[in-house]
């Protein structure tokens, strides 16, 4: 549940997903849910004259399991306040 609680602070904001095809696509973040399939808005594949049929697309919904990477913006990411949660529910499944 950490990460789908962190996707969900990163809703409206531009992100670029990688796709296990190699498809790449830079869109604003418009919804996460527990699978942590993706809703893209305003979307631009980034490789364009590899994937042409993608041009006319402008909003996707991508399935998490075919996701390989989420780029994030630098600046969003509070790197220390995602380390603590880590520790805190690596400790809680130690106890269980």
């Amino acid at each position: 549940m950490l990460f789908y609680s962190f996707f969900k602070t990163l809703v409206g904001k531009e992100v670029i997903v990688e796709l296990k095809n190699d498809l790449c696509i830079r869109g604003t973040l418009g919804s996460v849910d527990q699978y942590l399939n993706l809703k893209l808005n305003d979307i631009r594949v980034i490789e364009e004259e590899k994937f042409p049929h993608m041009l006319s697309v402008k909003n996707c919904f991508i399935r998490g399991s075919v996701v390989r990477y989420v780029h994030l913006p630098a600046g969003e990411v509070d790197t220390e306040l995602l380390q603590d949660a880590s520790r805190v529910e690596a400790r809680e499944q130690k106890r269980s």
